[in-house]
């Protein structure tokens, strides 16, 4: 399982969440506190959005471990940004170490990454590529189970029809067509920690159908984040969605199992339990 980190807010750089922290991002890809392996060594992803130069953003991918990686500690110095997506990843055994497969993944003005696995996709691969749409189909580059889920949500999103969809409705639906697939042919329960953004909005599910064993571990942290990491502009409220805390000091609180976590830029952040986005969004 990976390990990733979503912010929305006044600007920062990305060492703020990359490095700074005392359990900062690339500190989880060699000491993650909250997995049974502690590494999240094969390549790393970073999204990044400028909205004064292009709606659409920037992705820095690589498959060497983000902790050695000195482009991306230079990069991490300098560069700012409003909403930024960074993930470590652990592959999982059917997918391949390659840049391809490394996350956030872009389609246009959306990013996606994602912790966890659908389950039995070698079964349920070609199911899931046969139910979207031609657009999103030509997204899918990759191998992994991830990448094909995004398809999904990217799916979702053209259904909609309008040029602003409304994300936790299609992240939400994705969900439900994925693990329905997975029940009928993975046979195996499925682990959707995903985030998808468009550099205004967001949102990010704890979610697994496992009866056994809770979803992976979510996090999320709403204020002055000047306390939490040294962002730049003091006073100015952010939210924070990380699969581990960053620090430890207080304000962050765990993510319900089963929950989606709805975020705007100058809200805080809104909790709705997976499968009722539609009915909540559309009250």
């Amino acid at each position: 399982m990976c390990r990733f980190t979503l912010y929305l807010g006044p600007p920062i750089r990305l060492s703020t969440l990359l490095i700074d922290p005392d359990h900062s991002l690339i500190r989880q890809s060699t000491h993650s506190r909250e997995r049974e392996e502690p590494l999240n060594g094969d390549g790393f992803g970073v999204g990044w959005y400028v909205p004064e130069i292009s709606g659409e953003p920037a992705v820095f991918r690589s498959i060497t471990p983000a902790w050695n990686n000195r482009n991306l500690h230079n990069l991490a110095r300098i560069v700012a940004s409003p909403c930024i997506l960074a993930h470590v990843r652990a592959a999982t055994q059917s997918s391949g170490v390659n840049e391809a497969n490394c996350h956030p993944f872009r389609y246009g003005k959306y990013l996606c990454m994602h912790n966890g696995d659908i389950g039995g996709f070698r079964n349920v691969r070609r199911k899931l590529l046969d139910s979207v749409c031609d657009e999103a189909y030509g997204n899918v580059y990759g191998s992994t189970d991830s990448e094909h889920f995004f398809a999904v949500v990217i799916d979702e999103l053209v259904k909609q029809g309008t040029e602003t969809p409304d994300l936790a409705v299609a992240l939400d639906n994705a969900i439900q067509r994925a693990v329905t697939l997975a029940n009928l042919y993975g046979g195996s329960p499925s682990y959707l920690n995903v985030a998808v953004a468009d550099g205004h909005s967001a949102v990010i599910s704890r979610y697994s159908n496992d009866p056994q064993h809770a979803p992976e571990t979510l996090y999320y942290f709403w204020g002055q984040l000047y306390e939490q990491c040294e962002a730049d502009d003091e006073g100015s409220e952010a939210v924070l969605v990380s699969s581990e805390k960053l620090s430890e000091q207080p304000g962050w609180e765990a993510v319900p199992p089963n929950h989606l976590v709805v975020v705007s830029r100058n809200r805080p952040p809104a909790l709705i339990p997976c499968g009722m986005a539609g009915l909540v969004r559309a009250a």
